[in-house]
């Protein structure tokens, strides 16, 4: 196995432009800035030479060059803030590039720019696809490490992210020197990704297999040319884990799915979706034992079939809806590759301690791996009332096992998304744990832009207005 050095080999140097300007989807995420790491050795032994990783800065640094936040995004998000928790980025908001260098990297595997499927091999010139090696949440912390390192950053005040962002931040100061980081806030959050995770993962992750067009992930990686029926009912499947059975049903009830303005026309599924109630003979796939008969081409009998190709419930729609927009922003690949990287978070794995033949159960585990480990005390832990994905239970358990940590509950009907939802209530938490944690940085006026500075900061943190790409905020 190749080995490696810290210093100069893995210190990362900044481009001009973007490395792989044939990423549709990179393409999508608005100004960002790119660094790549000549190598990057990953838990698995594997190298990835030339490691490009996107990412996205606000504010300023301070002289001190310690007044950093680090944001990590969840499991389909990007390095821009603003798109996904736009209500706390900003002047006088929980995230404020007048007191903060507030800096935000992509995840490796992801779609959005830093190394991934999408990304070209150095060894062969060809695309990785399904060959890309698997990396994991702590491969994510080095190689934004080494990009703090070379922006300049002597310490990180506040690590924050919520669901995969929020197993991130658990591991920044565990895979940091001690002291790096000086307060972590994750919110929607476990230790490890529990079975009940891994177990929604997988039945997408099956989805996407299951879609002949998927071909070992060899496909074309735009919305038109991949697996696009697999990865829509993928995320049909996730939305029902990411909301709540409560916000379904004040949402939609038994509302119908509301009508296009052509009733005599009847429209494609989206995507081509496959349909169970569809007979063989509107797809044109003849079974041997089931002949097409003429009652099977007759007109009322395709006309009812067809009617009902369309969702007949409003929720049904939303769900399509749903698949539709994301097959159009994410790719196959990628979401195989962040789905067993989330699988495979756990914080004690490799980190058991010599205990001297002492047993202990898994709580004393985790907090002495929390002690021996540097992560600093007073954590914040966010959690969502209604999350059934990642329970209540699981932010209860940190809270109890982070030193002097203090839980905080939001409250919402809209289960685990909660977090990328309940914008006052979060934002409230953050900024108050922040000016606990850091008055230094609120005092007096800020210094860190001038008059240009924060119009341009204005501009770059507002909302784009309607829905977000890789959050939640909707238009439908």
């Amino acid at each position: 196995m190749k080995t490696t050095s810290k210093y100069p080999i893995n210190m990362a140097t900044f481009l001009d432009h973007n490395p792989n300007t044939d990423n549709f989807y990179a393409n999508l995420i608005q100004n960002q800035k790119f660094a790549v790491i000549p190598e990057l050795t990953l838990d698995s032994g594997e190298v990835l030479e030339s490691c490009p990783v996107a990412y996205k800065t606000w504010g300023r640094l301070n002289e001190s060059r310690d007044n950093v936040l680090v944001i990590c995004h969840a499991l389909t998000g990007s390095s821009d803030i603003s798109d996904w928790w736009s209500p706390l980025l900003g002047r006088g908001k929980a995230f404020d590039p007048a007191h903060f260098f507030i800096f935000c990297a992509n995840v490796l595997g992801s779609p959005y720019g830093s190394a991934s499927p999408l990304t070209i091999d150095p060894r062969t010139g060809q695309r990785y696809a399904g060959e890309f090696p698997q990396t994991t949440v702590r491969d994510d912390v080095r190689a934004h490490k080494y990009v703090l390192d070379a922006l300049g950053v002597r310490s990180v005040a506040a690590v924050i992210g919520g669901s995969m962002g929020g197993m991130t931040t658990l591991e920044w100061p565990l895979c940091t020197e001690r002291g790096f980081v000086k307060s972590i806030i994750p919110i929607a959050t476990a230790a490890d990704h529990s079975a009940w995770g891994i177990s929604w993962a997988e039945a997408q992750r099956q989805c996407i297999y299951s879609d002949p067009k998927f071909d070992d992930g060899y496909y074309e990686p735009c919305p038109e040319g991949q697996p696009s029926a697999g990865l829509a009912a993928a995320r049909m499947v996730a939305m029902l884990t990411y909301r709540s059975c409560v916000s379904f049903d004040h949402r939609f009830g038994r509302k119908p799915q509301q009508r296009q303005k052509n009733p005599g026309r009847v429209s494609e599924p989206p995507l081509d979706l496959p349909r169970t109630d569809m007979p063989t003979a509107a797809t044109g796939a003849t079974p041997p034992s089931s002949p097409i008969t003429a009652k099977d081409r007759g007109g009322d009998d395709r006309k009812r079939w067809g009617a009902r190709r369309d969702p007949s419930f409003s929720a049904q729609g939303y769900l399509h809806y749903q698949g539709q927009k994301f097959v159009q922003r994410f790719d196959a690949n990628c979401y195989l590759h962040i789905t067993n990287k989330m699988d495979a978070h756990d914080v004690t794995l490799g980190r058991t301690l010599d205990r001297n033949g002492r047993d202990a159960n898994a709580d004393d585990i985790l907090r002495e791996i929390f002690l021996a480990g540097g992560v600093p005390s007073g954590a914040l832990v966010v959690s969502v009332e209604t999350d059934a994905l990642f329970l209540p239970e699981q932010q209860e358990r940190l809270a109890a096992c982070l030193p002097r940590a203090r839980l905080a509950v939001l409250r919402s009907s809209d289960g685990h998304d909660g977090f990328l939802l309940e914008f006052e209530q979060l934002g409230a938490l953050v900024l108050d744990k922040l000016k606990a944690d850091f008055p230094h940085f609120f005092r007096g006026k800020s210094a860190l832009l001038d008059n240009e500075e924060d119009e341009e900061e204005e501009q770059r943190t507002a909302q784009p207005g309607g829905a977000s790409l890789t959050g939640e905020v909707e238009a439908w």
